[in-house]
């Protein structure tokens, strides 16, 4: 039992500051891009962004109004003491979240309406993703993504004959084609291989790569490189209007596919790329990355 209340605590906590830390290494690079930009209007905007993060992790409150969907990734050892339980004590985190932090109440029911606690009626929200790895340990990391960011996710199965030349095209025009709508600057993952779900999951997973980070595979580092530049080059700017950066990070997530298909996720997330992650010991211990 205390093991269980350790990790719905943990997970509370991680939830919280998901949504009212943004990690420093983003605001760094903001601010950077606030004194490069040459507009004023881009220089307002980025400051802006700034200034509410700053007042978002001194009072320890939401950064934006829409605290997204809950969504965590799960690695949970083959001699963590518990199993399925892990999935009960995550949404227990979740309804306690949106009462203590608070989260606005995001999960909404086709038929019934709003649920009031960030927990879907049928068992889906909080999104898990659960891979099972070697070790006693518990890893979970949080990335609840906002309605903004998340409406101009885009996916294509293209022709395998596009190569990654129309990988390349068809991520310029989906980040083009999102423009203002998702809030940038923006963090751009991209997913490639797999199957038509896949390809999305392991977009979403790109995203939680280290910031600035090139891949160690250096053709995929090569691509992210290009991608960046390129998706700056579209001139979208600070929160849409053409001026400072417009990308602040690109990364990529490979597998491979069917020789009939190419699939190809984008899912991008707005300025505040919200994540924070704790690993759990088998004795309860504890450790927190704000990073993730």
């Amino acid at each position: 039992m205390m093991l269980e209340k350790i990790i719905e605590d943990t997970v509370v906590e991680i939830l919280r500051i998901a949504a009212t830390e943004l990690p420093v290494e983003y605001t760094e690079e903001m601010n950077r891009g606030m004194k490069s930009t040459e507009g004023t209007v881009g220089k307002a905007q980025l400051g802006n962004i700034l200034e509410d993060v700053k007042i978002a992790r001194d009072g320890s409150k939401p950064m934006c109004q829409d605290t997204g969907i809950v969504a965590f990734m799960v690695k949970l050892g083959d001699s963590f003491p518990l199993r399925s339980k892990v999935k009960e004590i995550l949404v227990e985190a979740t309804k306690r979240a949106t009462e203590e932090v608070p989260l606005r109440p995001n999960a909404v029911d086709m038929f019934k309406g709003n649920t009031g606690n960030n927990v879907g009626l049928n068992g889906h929200v909080p999104i898990i993703y659960i891979d099972l790895v070697h070790g006693d340990s518990l890893e979970i990391t949080t990335m609840p993504k906002g309605g903004g960011s998340t409406n101009v996710a885009a996916h294509r199965m293209l022709k395998p004959g596009l190569g990654i030349k129309g990988v390349k095209q068809f991520v310029i025009e989906a980040v083009a084609k999102a423009g203002s709508l998702g809030c940038p600057p923006y963090f751009v993952g991209v997913g490639i291989g797999g199957g038509e779900d896949l390809c999305m999951k392991l977009a979403k997973n790109a995203l939680l790569k280290p910031f600035n980070k090139r891949s160690l595979d250096p053709k995929v580092a090569s691509i992210e490189t290009e991608l960046l530049d390129k998706l700056n080059q579209l001139g979208i700017g600070a929160m849409g209007l053409g001026e400072g950066p417009s990308v602040l990070d690109v990364h990529i997530e490979m597998a491979a596919r069917h020789p009939a298909s190419l699939p190809v996720g984008v899912v991008i997330s707005c300025w505040a790329l919200r994540h924070a992650k704790a690993k759990i010991s088998a004795n309860g211990k504890v450790e927190i990355d704000k990073s993730a």
